[in-house]
């Protein structure tokens, strides 16, 4: 979260090495079963972080029987320095975003940072 200086009534929200940092240490402590792909988009990948910016978190999983709007809430996501969203796709939802949505695919495409690269 964000780190105020006790001599200044300014906030330093933390950069993107930093949570890039984080985040990595955080998939360490945290496996997640059957993870094949893991990166980051939005403002912290384009590197125009700020104050208040949340993290936006891409994860592929191999299969899961939960559906997709409710996979997010089994992570430990308040561990992160920063509010994080968390988008989880089977790999089979992944493979289909591109004819899914299009705009968004090619967003993932071009912006995403990965930690664990996506099958090709």
């Amino acid at each position: 979260m964000p780190v105020r200086s006790w001599r200044s009534s300014v906030l330093r929200w933390p950069s993107r090495e930093e949570v890039e940092a984080a985040l990595r240490a955080w998939l360490a402590r945290h496996p997640i079963p059957g993870l094949v792909a893991a990166g980051y988009f939005g403002s912290y990948a384009r590197g125009e972080e700020g104050v208040g910016s949340d993290l936006d978190l891409v994860l592929v999983v191999k299969a899961s029987s939960l559906p997709p709007w409710q996979r997010p809430a089994q992570l430990p996501l308040e561990e992160l320095p920063v509010p994080t969203e968390a988008l989880v796709y089977t790999l089979k939802e992944w493979q289909a975003l591109p004819q899914r949505s299009p705009r968004f695919a090619r967003v993932l495409r071009e912006e995403t940072r990965w930690l664990l690269p996506p099958p090709q």
